[in-house]
Order: C-alpha cells, then structure tokens, then sequence
C-alpha cells in the first residue's frame, strides 16, 4: 500500500477491490481491516456504517468515471474516438485485472439487496454513462461515422449492456480476448465504414 494516502483512501481503494472480486455482501469491515492492518473500530470512526463506505466508493468512482470520459472528449475529437478510447480503457483493465469489472456493474447485480442510498448512486452512475454514450453516438451519426438503427439513447443503452455483458463473459470464462471480441462487433455494427 502506498504510505502517502490517508486511512480512508486506503479503505475506500480496499473496499473497491473487494466489490469488484465479489460484490456488496461478499466483504466485511473484517476483511478491510485485515488487508490494511487496522482495526475494526479505525474503519467504522471513517465510515460508520458499510453503507456509508459504499456510497462514498460509488461517490468517487462516479467523479474518476466522469472526469474520465470529459477527458475522452478533451483529448479526441472524433466521437468514433472516443468511444473506441472508452472501450480500450475496459481492454486494458481487464487484461492488466487492474479493475477487471465496473464497480457500479457489480453493485447493480445485487440492486435490490442494496441500501437506498447505495443504489440510487449506482442508478445514477448508470444514467450519467448512457448520457455519455448517447451524446457521443449522437455526435458520430450527426458526422456520418456511426449508422444507428435505433434512436440514440436505446442504441446507447444496447452498447453499455454489451460492454458489461462483455466483462462478464470474460469473468466467466477467464479469457479478457472474450470482452474485446464481443465489443469490437458491437463496434463493427455502428460504424459506416464496416458496413
């Protein structure tokens, strides 16, 4: 662990590792405490209560996903792009395992299970990437790079099931090629010049 970032951030970078491996309910404060090599007692003066921890986790994955895809679009211009970044960033967890599964994918797996406050952030999560996506394939069709046979926002909807259908078949069968093959015919599907 790095000595530099405070208890909470470790905490809250524990946490995010031990929902990714095995969701909401798969991990303990014990489990964190073990790992960092803390008390019980150091977490809970943190974050008083699980539900509390998670939906601070989901907070700030929510910040690094937005400030992520504001980046996309700062740094390409080009909506095909972009998106192709978007999806290249998933590739490149997924084979390093340095954030095999969307954090917020995971949580919706056991949505109704979840605290209130958990879910309504992931809901949101989920609303502010299919936002993301409509806007981008919006864009690429404005620009005769992306044919869309649906409306923007259900074509949209239909990628982020795809991109997390993706991790989940190459969680299943331990095999990070399964995510790219998969995305990469989503992508082959909207863009003109493949068809």
């Amino acid at each position: 662990m790095n000595p530099t970032i405070s208890t909470s951030e470790k905490i809250l970078n524990v946490a995010q590792s031990l929902i990714v491996a095995g969701g909401y309910n798969a991990f303990s404060y014990a489990d964190i405490a073990d790992a960092i090599g803390i008390r019980k007692a150091s977490i809970h003066h943190h974050f008083p209560t699980k539900a509390e921890l998670v939906s601070v986790l989901v907070d700030r994955y929510r910040r690094q996903a937005e400030l992520g895809l504001k980046s996309l679009q700062e740094q390409f211009s080009s909506p095909a792009e972009q998106l192709r970044s978007y999806l290249n960033f998933w590739q490149t967890c997924i084979r390093d395992a340095s954030l095999p599964f969307c954090v917020c994918a995971m949580l919706a797996g056991e949505m109704p299970m979840l605290p209130d406050e958990v879910a309504s952030r992931v809901r949101a999560h989920f609303h502010d990437l299919a936002r993301w996506l409509t806007s981008v394939l919006q864009a690429g069709a404005e620009q005769h790079l992306f044919h869309l046979n649906k409306r923007p926002e259900d074509e949209a909807q239909m990628l982020m099931a795809s991109v997390h259908g993706a991790m989940l078949s190459a969680r299943a069968f331990n095999d990070p090629e399964l995510f790219v093959a998969i995305v990469n015919s989503q992508i082959a599907k909207l863009l003109v010049a493949d068809r």
